[in-house]
């Protein structure tokens, strides 16, 4: 492949899209601030960096997974993207606000380089099976100038225009609509075990009929079975993504009465110790509170 590729940030998703990057023919310079996450990508083909900085070509791409909003404005310096430089183009994956990838989008522009958004709805294992689905927004050349590469480890690809801040409000509601499917399904499969019924049996019926889509099907199975183990999505940053989801409709005057029932839910589990779950682990607020343990 043409395409030279830094890839920064490895933690549970971010090791996959790496990967699967690697397996399409990509070459690409990884770097993690936890450096032993990068060895397993060495055998793969990667390279591996100690400074983020040492990652980028001038005119190049680079991939970012990162945690946050604070890590992506820490990560990219003027002086990193200063390299990056003229037709540089940055794919920031990351879940942030709209309004940081807005301001990353300007500081990039001073450069002549490019921000996309491009958060992913996929977990570890759908990476894997290439049926995620991506949102993309940004300057029009580079998003046609990404999409090639991002085909390599999805299923769809969704372009919301030119506003660097548009996947990310779209990546925003998607997560809170998937935080009020797992509210919706451990209630419900509370209620059913209440009653004498097993929580697999109202998942089998419900999500092979009523409710056959990916969402209900793959989260469903986590709380039917109580399987916050092993984490793909840590809980806390659940939370994260619900705040901002507050915030992004706070600006804008668009009261969301379910996400801070959510959040409220999110500040729970975390008070009963289950950040080191995944954040699916949401749904055992109803079980708490109809005096049930697992």
């Amino acid at each position: 492949m043409s395409e030279k590729i830094a890839f920064l940030g490895l933690g549970n998703l971010g090791t996959p899209i790496a990967e699967s990057l690697l397996e399409a023919g990509y070459e690409l310079v990884v770097w993690n601030r936890t450096a032993s996450k990068a060895e397993p990508l060495i055998k793969l083909g990667a390279t591996v960096v100690e400074d983020p900085i040492e990652a980028i070509t001038t005119g190049g791409l680079v991939f970012s997974v990162l945690a946050d909003d604070a890590a992506v404005e820490e990560l990219f310096s003027m002086e990193l993207v200063e390299k990056l430089g003229k037709d540089g183009v940055h794919i920031s994956m990351s879940t942030i606000s709209p309004e940081t990838s807005r301001q990353l989008a300007q500081v990039h522009d001073w450069y002549g380089a490019h921000y996309v958004a491009a958060p992913i709805f996929a977990r570890p294992e759908a990476v894997r099976a290439k049926v995620g689905n991506i949102c993309l927004s940004g300057n029009a050349a580079a998003k046609e100038r990404i999409k090639p590469i991002v085909q390599s480890f999805v299923k769809g690809v969704f372009d919301f225009g030119d506003d660097p801040g548009a996947a990310n409000v779209i990546k925003l509601a998607g997560n809170f609509m998937i935080a009020c499917s797992l509210e919706m399904m451990g209630e419900a499969f509370t209620m059913a075990e209440k009653n004498g019924i097993s929580r697999q049996s109202i998942y089998e019926m419900l999500t092979s009929t009523l409710f056959a889509a990916p969402i209900f099907q793959n989260y469903g199975k986590i709380v039917a079975q109580h399987a916050y183990e092993p984490v793909a999505f840590r809980f806390p940053l659940g939370l994260k993504d619900i705040n901002l989801t507050l915030q992004t409709a706070s600006d804008v005057n668009a009261p969301m009465p379910f996400a801070d029932i959510i959040k409220n839910r999110f500040i729970s589990g975390l008070a009963k110790g289950r950040e080191n779950l995944d954040w699916g682990a949401l749904a055992l607020g109803a079980s708490d509170d109809a005096g049930l343990t697992r």
